[in-house]
């Protein structure tokens, strides 16, 4: 009796490169290369993204127009005809089957070639998309199969089960790989190794979830038995397709959860709350907490508190108030004698908090120094050793700040805003500058459920789910070049009543124009042609610190009407007396986007507008954004449309975000199951045996196999 292999063993045979399999030549293996495909173990996890139904033959007469369907027939006629309209050329077979004759056309061929496969009562199997035009029901380029003489239709069917007679797979394909080849490779590869898949979960989850053994699931998953439900196959429904996501995302959480875990056995400050900043802070604020900013401080400080690293999302909608909250857990760590660090992705953001935090630290007693890629050297040295000596308090930047040479006295806390432009790699160079130190990580961009369980997986959550008092929907309206002149008439309207209002322009391509041009010569046309006597204000990216300082003070205390501004202002700025924001250009924006520049406005006890301009050049999905932005001002519903329209990896902006290359698992789709693999990986991961047990000897190797590098889990034994 041969011992069962060991999952090393398995896992060992799931390296075989796939030019070990009969069918892949070294210039196949290349191409499967360029996709990604090297050993079996990636073609076993290369999922048909969709399925013919091959089982039966459907009459010709019953063949439904927008489907797939599989049918015989007889050739009536072959021949070329050219098209009545555009004179195209194309070869057209006409086949019956006794209950109903179909066109089948080829408009790329060579005549002599399909003169041949086609004779008038050549019989075959055809199979191909259905479509009806003017009355004539249609299949463009079928897969054929020709009958043998005397062969009948069912004989045929049953001759070839890669091809008949079952739900087939459709692979992606390279070029020079056809369905046919494709089938024949990935058969041989699910018949020879998929037993070697295999996942030591523990016993007490296999009876809880509704898995089937990892081999099986990829068996049915490739080559589905012949009652298999198509509908369920195709919306990942099936039991096998269960238990490869849930296979998947439960390595992901249990990484997740290690990490988590990790964080709170490290020994990290434990900080005291003396409130030597924080409340004479709360009696400059011109306004008062809200109830969830203190529910939210309140958890910040008690894991400020706690002997292990804060590790926490704070999550709050435009305008919610997040930044107050960050600068006050920031007091906390100063007055603890330790340094802050806060790290923003671009220096507009980075120059925006440096410019909130400034005046507020300065009448505190307290030294902020600001670093980016374009501080001179001479500041940089300065910098530097301010940090190094301890003299500074807090650093605000962008990744400058996690460059090898920046080193702190003793960094406390680090500040990540808008985390989703940064990895999981950033975070943990942050955390590497100090000695454990917290780290509290911000995002305006509301992140549906699934997503930030996903990526921000090793984090708690923290949501501010209230906007301060007195603020009301901004209505927002989509206007055409043509009503453009209705805009202005509104914006004038509110200048009447002693509002103000913002422009914005896109950040248009270095090519076509600068943003400062585009900026500029918008403010000049509108003073000049559409508010003569009003005063208008400039705000672009090449403008000095101070600069930006000044015109951003003018317009907050009301000696400037207009404020026309690149996307600097898409964060920070607070006038409660600005009530419309225009955009112009707004289909190049992203959803997040105009959802921050929307959230400059609103922000007093007035009604307030977006005026979404649209140009005449607008793609389908710029006018989806633009749709979403009109129909809802919550934050989560924008950000799951903004999710749908993009796609996970784009919505969270870069190749480095943290969000792992899923083989199997949809995001949009399978939120539930993360919800149940995340409950059982946390509640394995809190096994004070998980790392050192034999017991969990492979389910550690396993979770190291898929996940080590991309999770930075290299103490896994």
């Amino acid at each position: 009796m041969s011992l069962k292999p060991t999952y090393a063993q398995c896992h060992t045979y799931l390296t075989t490169p796939l030019d070990a399999i009969r069918g892949v030549g070294p210039r196949l293996a290349e191409k499967l290369s360029k996709m990604g495909l090297s050993t079996v173990e990636h073609a076993l996890y290369t999922l048909p993204f969709r399925y013919e139904d091959r089982r039966q033959l459907i009459p010709i007469a019953k063949v439904k127009p927008d489907s797939r369907e599989l049918f015989f027939g007889e050739v009536l006629t072959s021949g070329e005809k050219t098209t009545s309209r555009s004179r195209r050329r194309l070869y057209e077979v006409i086949v019956g089957d006794g209950s109903g004759t179909i066109s089948l056309k080829w408009f790329h061929y060579r005549k002599n070639w399909i003169e041949k496969q086609y004779p008038v009562g050549r019989r075959a199997i055809f199979c191909g998309d259905v479509k009806r035009f003017g009355g004539v029901t249609e299949v463009h380029h079928p897969d054929v199969e020709f009958l043998a003489d005397g062969q009948g239709p069912l004989e045929l069917l049953q001759s070839d089960p890669l091809t008949f007679g079952h739900i087939l797979p459709v692979y992606p394909l390279t070029e020079g790989l056809t369905q046919k080849t494709a089938r024949k490779i990935w058969k041989q590869i699910v018949d020879r190794f998929a037993e070697f898949a295999v996942s030591p979960l523990p016993d007490e989850v296999l009876k809880r979830q509704p898995l089937l053994p990892l081999a099986d699931a990829l068996r049915q998953v490739h080559f589905p038995d012949t009652d298999s439900s198509l509908s369920e196959l195709e919306e990942g429904r099936s039991p096998a397709k269960y238990t490869l996501i849930f296979d998947e995302l439960f390595y992901l959480e249990l990484g997740m959860a290690l990490k988590h875990r990790g964080v709170l056995l490290e020994e990290g400050h434990a900080f005291q709350v003396e409130h030597l900043y924080t409340k004479p802070l709360a009696k400059m604020l011109p306004f008062r907490l809200t109830e969830a900013q203190r529910r939210v401080l309140g958890e910040i400080k008690r894991d400020m508190m706690a002997p292990h690293p804060m590790n926490r999302l704070l999550q709050g909608d435009v305008g919610s108030g997040k930044t107050v909250v960050a600068l006050m857990a920031a007091l906390v760590a100063i007055e603890n004698n330790t340094q802050v660090a806060v790290v923003a992705p671009t220096e507009i953001l980075a120059e925006q908090h440096f410019l909130q935090f400034h005046q507020w630290m300065v009448d505190l007693g307290l030294t902020v120094v600001f670093l980016t890629g374009s501080t001179t050297v001479a500041q940089r040295r300065e910098i530097l050793q301010q940090l190094r000596d301890g003299s500074a308090h807090m650093v605000v930047g962008t990744h400058a700040v996690l460059q090898d040479d920046v080193q702190f006295a003793q960094l406390g806390l680090g500040i990540i805003d808008e985390q989703h432009r940064f990895g999981v790699l950033q975070r943990a160079s942050l955390r590497h500058k100090g000695k454990h130190p917290d780290l509290l990580v911000m995002t305006a961009t509301p992140i549906p459920r699934t997503l930030a369980l996903t990526v921000y997986g090793d984090l708690s959550l923290s949501v501010i789910d209230e906007l301060p008092p007195g603020r009301s929907p901004v209505l927002t309206k989509i206007v055409t070049e043509s009503q453009r002149r209705s805009a202005y008439h509104k914006i004038s309207d509110e200048l009447a009543k002693g509002r103000q209002a913002y422009i914005v322009y896109p950040l248009v391509e270095e090519t076509e124009k600068s943003d400062l041009m585009a900026a500029t010569e918008g403010a000049a046309y509108l003073q000049e042609h559409v508010y003569p006597d009003r005063r208008i204000g400039v705000l672009h990216g090449k403008m000095r610190s101070d600069e930006k300082e000044g015109i951003m003070r003018l317009f907050k205390s009301g000696a400037l009407d207009i404020l026309v501004s690149t996307t600097v202002i898409e964060v920070g700025i607070d006038v409660p007396n600005a009530t419309v924001m225009m955009i112009e250009h707004a289909e190049r924006f992203g959803l997040a986007q105009l959802h921050q520049l929307r959230g400059r406005v609103g922000r007093g006890g007035h009604q307030s507008y977006c005026l979404l301009i649209k140009s005449q050049r607008c793609s389908d999905d710029g006018q989806k954004r633009l749709d979403v932005m009109a129909a809802t001002t919550d934050g989560f519903k924008i950000a799951e449309a903004d999710l749908e329209i993009r796609g996970p990896g784009e919505f969270l902006g870069t190749r480095q975000s943290g969000l792992p290359d899923f083989r199997v698992a949809n995001l949009l789709r399978d939120g539930r199951i993360l919800e149940q693999a995340r409950q059982e990986a946390f509640a394995i991961a809190e096994d004070p045996a998980f790392l050192t047990s034999d017991r969990y000897a492979e389910l550690r190797q396993a979770l190291k196999d898929r996940w080590g590098d991309r999770l930075e889990l290299a103490s896994l034994g």
